[in-house]
Formats: C-alpha cells, sequence, structure tokens
C-alpha cells in the first residue's frame, strides 16, 4: 500500500526574478534555505542533511526566471518525489514563486510520513519566503545538528518553548540558544519553528527519526556553530 501526493505552495515576495532563480537552481542558494548542503551540477541536484545523504535528483526542467524541475529516481518500492519552482515576474519588483512537491510514499504508514513530510515542507516554503524578503541575493552556510533521541513529544516541545522564553507565536521577540541570541519568530506549526535574526535563519525541526534537530542558515561566520549548537541540544534534552 502507499499514496501518491502533491503539495503546492506559492507566495507573492519582495524580490526579483533573478534572486528567486539564484534560490533555487543553484547550490549555494538552495543551501540558504532548503536542508543541509546542496549542489547543483551536470544535471543532479544533490543534497546532504547532515549525515544523511538524500536520493540524487535529476534536473527534469530548467528554464531560467521561469521554471526549474527536477526529481529522484523511483525506488524498488515506488518512492520518489519531485520538485517543481515557478516564477513569474510581477510589478514593481516582486515576483510569485510557485513550490509544488509530489511523489508516492510507500507503507501502510505512509499517513504518519505524509503528516510530517506535509509540516516540514510548509516550515521550508516559509523559509524561502523569508530569505527572499530579508537576505535575498546573499548566500549562508547551512549548520545541522541532531538533538538526543525523543520518546515524548509533547515534553520535548514544552522544553524548547521554555527555552524560548514561553510558546512562541509569529512577530514574537524572542531570546535562545547558545549566546542568548535575538530574534523575530517568523513561521510555526505543530513540529517545526523557525526564528530569524539580523544574520541568520534559526529553525527547529521534530525530525522523523525521532530527534530534535537544529537546522539554521547563518548569513555571518558560522565557524564552531555547528558544535555549540548540538552541546545546546544535548543540555536542553538531557535526561
Amino acid at each position: 500500500m502507499g499514496q501518491e501526493f502533491e503539495l503546492p505552495l506559492e507566495a507573492e515576495v519582495g524580490a526579483t526574478p533573478e534572486e528567486v532563480w539564484q534560490a533555487i537552481a543553484t547550490g549555494p542558494g538552495i543551501d540558504s534555505w532548503f536542508m543541509g548542503r546542496s549542489e547543483v551540477a551536470e544535471g543532479v541536484v544533490r543534497t546532504a542533511f547532515g549525515p544523511v545523504e538524500m536520493p540524487p535528483s535529476t534536473v527534469t526542467e530548467s528554464e531560467p526566471l521561469k521554471r526549474f524541475s527536477h526529481t529522484s529516481e523511483r525506488g524498488d518500492d515506488g518512492r520518489f518525489v519531485a520538485y517543481e519552482f515557478m516564477i513569474e515576474g510581477r510589478d514593481r519588483g516582486s515576483t510569485l514563486v510557485r513550490m509544488v512537491t509530489s511523489g508516492f510514499l510507500p507503507g501502510d504508514d505512509w499517513q504518519d510520513e505524509f503528516e510530517a513530510m506535509s509540516r516540514g515542507l510548509e516550515m521550508l516554503f516559509a523559509t524561502l519566503v523569508e530569505y527572499l524578503t530579508h537576505f535575498a541575493g546573499r548566500t549562508a552556510t547551512p549548520v545541522t545538528e541532531f538533538g538526543p533521541p525523543v520518546d515524548d513529544w509533547p515534553r520535548a516541545w514544552e522544553r524548547l518553548h521554555a527555552a524560548l522564553g514561553g510558546p512562541p507565536s509569529p512577530g514574537d521577540r524572542v531570546r535562545f540558544g547558545p549566546g542568548r541570541v535575538e530574534g523575530v519568530v517568523y513561521y510555526r506549526n505543530s513540529q517545526n519553528v523557525g526564528i530569524r535574526s539580523g544574520d541568520a535563519l534559526y529553525r527547529f525541526l521534530q525530525g522523523f527519526g525521532g530527534t530534535m534537530i537544529a537546522a539554521h542558515v547563518l548569513f555571518g561566520d558560522a565557524a564552531g556553530e555547528g558544535p555549540r549548537w548540538k552541546a545546546w541540544l544535548d543540555d536542553l534534552y538531557a535526561p
């Protein structure tokens, strides 16, 4: 058993089509909002999310400033994921960007994976919009760290919310993390929260594998930031 799916998301952003294209179709641009490190070379998109190598995704359409699409190969169980980005220039330098994610999830528990994927894609698209709104044209260093195993997600989120000063809502100003970072919450759903500072986009994700993940993109000096966030997560979720 399994299920085909399609998840469309779109937004109008205050960035040019050239800036949107750089964000969706180049490795440094994708690094600045997606998951982990990405490379676009020889017609293939390759992404490493921390230590996890994602399946290579073959570029199926590349029309600069208009459309960029890529898809993974079908696995023996039928699994694949395809991404399609469409760009439409609007008046006064704004751009409509549309992201459609589709594919097939195998297995009897596909609903759980679909829920996690849906919430994660909403977070990623919100980060793309935030990037294009506040950091367009700049490139970031991704910092991805996994916390200890979680066996009680409501309690895990209570701990994170307490570290943020209480359950956050978009627009809230918060102080958190090593060095007491100051930022503004730009997105929150049931499984993720995103915070923007002056030189970074910080994200905490409910990992489908059972850990809280710090999946940050840093536009300033990222030296040593991985170990600092790993230690912070380990301390936050210490028994």
